[in-house]
């Protein structure tokens, strides 16, 4: 057994301990309780009694949650079973609003004139200090082990025994203030007790409306306030370019944090796993003995990388197979529109092309969140090698491409004019000559217009080849 684990299994000791011995200790008082209760015919000791026996019934709750918190995680509960914690201590919670609302009523009943004989016997003083001692010494213990293991559990029991002091202190001011009416003659003396409890009550129910918001929250997942930033800002050791996800969940005293950060790309696995112990050391230093899953990610982009440009496009696609040209981008305001061409396999059918290229669409929209559309143009990839003929027509085709070319506004001649029929298709490459000043953009823009107006004037086109050269 490792250390980690003989101080969990020492912790559940501990609790399981004191969350006994709380069981034993509402034994006591319940059963002193009612006992002295009918003997004296104290309606407040009989009350305090009942109370007591809530308190037992909560006692024992919390003593089967804590143990059954402590199993370790199975097939069905890959968290573990803290959750029953939680579970637990909005139970009591629910215990602790039915007690005051039974207090509350009480309490008013005898303001508003509700007879009640009360024997302020030594009997009834007695055992309700020692009541207050006993819940003294529990509430201390619950709170101490409660915060030592973050048990939501034993803080609600804990709350429990703490309240009981108020309660118990409530009816002996009441066993005192019969004591002075009865000596004093002055009757509204006996009613001073009710209105402590009204006090005690309040205090009570904002206690635990308190608590178990907290209780509630944990069984929703629901990060403590101001956690976030915490972690966020203890995990930002030496390495780590960025946080990308930071999630926390608790099950009982067990918190789970799981986070992913971005390091540099040049990053090794030893290194990044050098930096992951380092990010789960400092979690740890804010939630002690937490589950943390580091998932480290390369952040191989500057600022200019992530800007949308058709290098970076071209990039991308060489980075995913898909050979690119014609690469177009508009701007649409804050949004982009990507138009260019994609060269698929020959022997790909229509859906097979279509999906292929789909898919690099949305790599597209995902690393580039800015374009809104994106238009390719699905084009047959050359062959290695293809079977063809000289072409007959050639003298023909010959006059036509040089009309062609002397039509255009910045072509200026043409050669080596090479025709091969392939099938039933001619393909058709030259040289075409431009001005030397001319921009690579409007001598491109010169080969679109040739081959358009080649297309529309020869018959059975497949491919056309144009190079280009200055004058």
């Amino acid at each position: 057994m490792d250390g980690g684990q003989g101080a969990d299994r020492a912790g559940a000791v501990e609790k399981h301990r004191v969350a006994a011995s709380s069981v034993a200790a509402a034994v006591l008082l319940t059963v002193g309780k009612l006992v002295v209760g009918l003997l004296s015919g104290s309606l407040g000791i009989l009350s305090e009694a009942l109370h007591s026996a809530l308190d037992l019934v909560a006692a024992v709750v919390t003593w089967v949650a804590v143990r059954a918190s402590g199993r370790p995680a199975d097939e069905q509960h890959s968290y573990g079973h803290g959750k029953v914690e939680n579970v637990s201590a909005l139970f009591e919670t629910l215990l602790l609003l039915v007690t005051c609302v039974w207090i509350i009523y009480e309490a008013v009943e005898r303001l508003l004139g509700k007879s009640v004989e009360v024997e302020a016997s030594i009997w009834a003083f007695v055992v309700m200090g020692v009541s207050i001692v006993v819940d003294f010494s529990r509430s201390r213990a619950l709170s101490r082990v409660a915060k030592k293991y973050n048990s939501q559990a034993l803080e609600a029991d804990a709350l429990h025994f703490s309240t009981d002091i108020w309660s118990s202190a409530v009816v002996i001011l009441g066993l005192g203030l019969v004591l002075v009416s009865e000596l004093t003659g002055v009757s509204w003396l006996a009613q001073a007790d009710s209105v402590a409890a009204l006090g005690v009550a309040a205090i009570v129910v904002v206690v635990s409306i308190r608590l178990g918001r907290k209780a509630l929250g944990d069984l929703m997942d629901e990060a403590p306030p101001g956690l976030i930033a915490r972690l966020e800002e203890h995990c930002r050791v030496e390495g780590v370019g960025g946080i990308r996800r930071l999630r926390v969940r608790m099950s009982g005293p067990q918190g789970f944090v799981d986070i992913a950060l971005s390091v540099p790309a040049g990053t090794t696995l030893t290194q990044g796993h050098a930096i992951a112990d380092r990010v789960e050391g400092a979690v740890q230093e804010i939630i002690p003995g937490a589950d943390v899953l580091v998932h480290v990610e390369p952040d191989g982009e500057s600022e200019g990388e992530r800007q949308l440009t058709v290098g970076a496009l071209r990039d991308l696609a060489t980075d995913h197979g898909m050979p690119v040209h014609n690469i177009r981008i508009t701007r649409l305001g804050r949004r982009s529109m990507v138009e260019m061409h994609a060269e698929v396999a020959d022997d790909l059918n229509v859906t097979q092309a279509h999906d292929l290229v789909d898919r690099f669409e949305q790599v597209i929209q995902s690393r580039y969140p800015e374009v809104e559309r994106v238009v390719t143009h699905i084009e047959p990839a050359g062959q290695e090698a293809a079977e063809a003929d000289e072409a007959p027509q050639v003298q023909q085709i010959e006059r036509i491409v040089r009309d062609v070319v002397e039509a255009d506004s910045v072509a200026q001649a043409h050669r080596d004019l090479r025709v091969t029929e392939r099938g039933r298709q001619l393909d058709l490459s030259f040289t075409c000559v431009v001005p030397a000043k001319a921009s690579v953009a409007a001598a491109h823009r010169c080969t679109e217009r040739v081959e358009t107006a080649l297309r529309a004037s020869i018959d059975r086109v497949g491919s056309v080849s144009i190079h280009v050269e200055p004058e």
